[in-house]
């Protein structure tokens, strides 16, 4: 008990951290002391991602016991919902059209697709020279992100039915409706279909004796991590079902004071209102770039590739259509179009994203280049 609970410190940490902004959230809210705000900040900013990780921890340990398909359901819509929970309080809180859904997605696609992938090439390639991947599986990802990214990010600034880089409530309605649908015919694929697109198979265009060299690499690799879970046999999927839902229901309550707080720091600051959408992407992202980056370093590039890859497709497929449900019913316009120059690097990602997983192996050059348009996008963030 006493173990389980020193590992489970989280759920008090969350749960009594509800409790104190229940009782004192409006007097510290109140403060105007920038050392009082930037401590209310770092605490429930701290928090909510510990909770993030705890939430993806039992997630994952969820998908080891009821199977991959409802693991993969349950971590990327617990991810979703912390997002989208954030983004619905910025919106609701605003006379203004919002823009916070775009920049989230915009953020969400420069890390994944420029920055963890990047990343994982990079440092993997260091070590490893070359890392191979299941070919298939990173362009059925990609067939779906391209296009999505397209209608969502970019299409809104040419359509003509409303002023301005939003979208009608008819084509909220059918882009949303096609979106979801999209990416429900992604995960049948995912997980029922053609499974395996995504494990860990090298393409068939390998040679054999390469083939052979890969999986005896990646294997020990990868099943002492399986066979050493704490929890393997002693635990059962309903105990990590309970505590995900218990982790991640403070996380949700307490993005409503962390989006006030952001917006007000953003605004005082002067800082430019799409940072914002960064410090959302990182919350989400932060868990499960971790295990990426690991995985990479393991020379389990596939796995890295779907995490990177899946994120990205995740947020577009699911945040998406719940932000413009919300936008119909509370009849806000939301602002999808992104300005020029991220038009052209967001086109510019897809495009170089689309060489990399082109081939059957990864090396550092590619690594770098993704990188270097991660920095661009940096730069461009704070000087656009």
């Amino acid at each position: 008990m006493l173990g389980t609970l020193r590992k489970e410190i989280q759920l008090v940490v969350g749960w009594a951290s509800v409790v104190l902004i229940l009782m004192f959230g409006s007097t510290l809210m109140a403060q105007e002391a920038l050392a009082v705000r930037a401590g209310l900040f770092a605490w429930l900013f701290g928090v909510i991602m510990w909770g993030a990780f705890t939430v993806v921890r039992h997630a994952e340990e969820l998908a080891h016991r009821v199977g991959e398909p409802y693991g993969t359901l349950v971590l990327t819509m617990s991810v979703t919902i912390i997002e989208v929970s954030f983004i619905v309080v910025v919106m609701l809180s605003s006379d203004a059209d919002s823009t916070l859904a775009r920049d989230t997605i915009f953020a969400v696609v420069m890390i994944t697709l420029n920055g963890i992938a990047g990343l994982c090439i990079l440092l993997g390639g260091l070590r490893h020279n070359e890392q191979s991947y299941n070919l298939n599986g990173a362009r059925a990802f990609l067939s779906v992100i391209m296009p999505l990214s397209v209608i969502v990010l970019i299409l809104p600034n040419f359509t003509t039915s409303t002023s301005g880089p939003t979208l009608s409530t008819v084509q909220a309605i059918i882009f949303g409706s096609l979106t979801l649908l999209l990416y429900g015919i992604f995960l049948a694929i995912q997980t029922v279909r053609h499974v395996g697109y995504f494990t860990d198979q090298p393409a068939t265009t390998f040679a054999p004796k390469a083939v052979a060299d890969s999986e005896t690499v990646d294997e020990p690799a990868f099943v002492p991590e399986v066979e050493e879970q704490p929890h393997g046999e002693q635990t059962s999927a309903l105990y990590h079902a309970v505590l995900l839902l218990v982790a991640l229901l403070p996380v949700v309550l307490l993005t409503e004071e962390l989006a006030h707080l952001v917006e007000d720091g953003i605004a005082a600051a002067g800082l430019p209102a799409a940072v914002a959408g960064v410090l959302v992407a990182i919350l989400v992202l932060s868990p499960e770039a971790m295990g990426a980056l690991r995985s990479a370093v393991s020379n389990q590039l596939q796995r890295a590739v779907n995490i990177a890859l899946g994120s990205a497709l995740a947020t577009i497929g699911l945040t998406v259509p719940a932000v413009l449900l919300i936008g119909t019913l509370s009849d806000r316009h939301i602002v999808f179009g992104l300005p020029a120059e991220e038009m052209v690097l967001l086109t510019l990602t897809l495009v170089v994203a689309s060489l990399t997983f082109n081939g059957p192996r990864t090396n550092i050059l590619q690594g770098a280049v993704h990188l270097v348009m991660f920095i661009v996008y940096a730069v461009l963030l704070f000087n656009p």
